[in-house]
């Protein structure tokens, strides 16, 4: 969010360095703030639905003891366990 407020005082400052009027650099500068303020909005709302999405993936795949999926990470020995010889 800093170098989008950066960019909002920073482009103005240019384009009246470069001659723009003061009335042309302070409607682009609303311009980018619009534009940046709406980008903030729907970024924020897409990690929420991201989130939600991972959250509701999870629930799905926990069992009833509320652990992974049948067979998941499962060797099928115990640790430190030797196995029969034949």
């Amino acid at each position: 969010m800093r170098w989008a407020a950066f960019s909002c005082v920073l482009v103005p400052v240019v384009l009246v360095g470069y001659g723009t009027s003061l009335a042309g650099a302070a409607g682009s500068a609303l311009g980018l703030v619009a534009v940046t303020g709406v980008c903030r909005l729907l970024l924020r709302q897409s990690e929420r639905g991201a989130a939600r999405l991972i959250e509701e993936q999870g629930q799905e795949r926990r069992g009833r003891h509320g652990r992974a999926g049948s067979g998941a990470h499962r060797s099928g020995r115990h640790a430190g366990g030797s196995a029969p010889e034949d």
